[in-house]
């Protein structure tokens, strides 16, 4: 796959939390999991970039545990889903409607297919092992 050469900013809908990534995003993948769905009332679509050329600025971000293996990060005020990681990893997914702006990304694939809901379709991008977002 491959990644977005891109500087890339974004928010959460209040603006209390903000963030920029320097260098490469991962293009897009649809996660259909039923923890994403509920976190977010839909499917999720992320981006991904090394943790390290994520840089957070606000003190509302927190973070949930949302199983042993993963936590999602969101704003404590206004509720906005932000950030996905698997604990441990060098990598940091990003909900690609808090970017601000063109992205220049495309869904590329998609996960947990079937677990999706049944009042939409699959978006058109082919389905990968089921994995994290």
């Amino acid at each position: 796959m491959d990644a977005v050469q891109a500087s890339s900013h974004g928010s959460c809908m209040c603006g209390a939390v903000h963030y920029r990534v320097s260098g490469p995003l991962r293009p897009i993948i649809a996660c259909h999991c039923i923890q994403c769905r509920k976190s977010s009332g839909h499917y999720v679509a992320a981006t991904a970039c090394p943790t390290e050329a994520l840089h957070i600025e606000g003190d509302t971000l927190r973070w949930f545990a949302s199983s042993p293996q993963a936590e999602r990060g969101f704003c404590g005020r206004c509720g906005s889903n932000l950030f996905w990681r698997r604990i441990g990893s060098s990598s940091t997914s990003i909900w690609a409607g808090s970017m601000d702006g063109p992205t220049g990304l495309h869904i590329a694939q998609q996960m947990f297919t079937r677990s999706k809901g049944d009042y939409y379709d699959l978006p058109d991008a082919p389905a990968v092992p089921d994995g994290g977002a």
